[in-house]
């Protein structure tokens, strides 16, 4: 893999706390604080919502797609071998799940997101149209800031590949979020072509190489 396709090494500059308070508010400040919240997971928050959700639909958002375009150097990943996780990137349709957060838990539960996916801004957070069975709702999504420091579009399939691969983060391997989110969508009935095709070369014997946690 070519050297140019990782970022520059450099410390990530975090948000602080009062930082990621005021984005929360931000992202709130339409809210009534009496009405239910929806959320809209794509990723990880599939099969790794840690708080207490009141209800599940499949949803489908228009206009951004699930894509590994977000260079993680903490979570998955580090300075010198980032890993990479999901983002809503800009077109076409993606399939999730969107999630219900009863009105007394947002306030915990936001708080507890944004220390896990916005330590470094690196998301938008966003309000989009979620299409359910039984009716549209409003969500809250994380798309990604093409415009950040961490954004990795463009990558070739075989520069990803070896990303994922290489690199271990806080939460553990990257290859393990990468196919516990394929299983994930699968056990709910999405498909992902992009993601399946990416997952069994993961798998495959001839193609699979050692981890290296550093």
């Amino acid at each position: 893999m070519s050297l140019a396709a990782f970022p520059p090494e450099y410390a990530p500059l975090l948000l602080t706390a009062a930082e990621r308070q005021a984005s929360i508010e931000t992202a709130l400040r339409d809210w009534n604080r009496r009405d239910d919240v929806w959320l809209f997971a794509y990723g990880s928050l599939i099969w790794k919502a840690d708080f207490p959700v009141q209800e599940r639909r499949m949803a489908t958002v228009r206009g951004y797609h699930r894509s590994l375009c977000l260079w993680s150097r903490i979570n998955r990943g580090t300075l010198a071998s980032p890993g990479l996780v999901f983002g809503l990137n800009r077109g076409g349709s993606c399939r999730g799940v969107a999630l219900r957060l009863a009105a007394a838990d947002v306030d915990d539960v936001f708080a507890a997101l944004w220390e896990r996916e916005m330590m470094m801004g690196s998301y938008l957070p966003r309000w989009l149209r979620c299409d359910t069975a039984t009716g549209p709702v409003e969500g809250l999504a994380f798309v990604i800031d093409r415009g950040g420091s961490g954004y990795a579009g463009g990558l070739a399939e075989a520069e990803v590949l070896a990303a994922i691969r290489r690199a271990h983060g806080r939460y553990g391997a990257c290859v393990d979020y990468v196919l516990d989110t394929a299983r994930a969508l699968r056990a709910h009935g999405i498909r992902d072509r992009r993601l399946d095709q990416l997952a069994r070369r993961l798998t495959a014997p001839h193609e699979a190489a050692p981890r290296n946690p550093v």
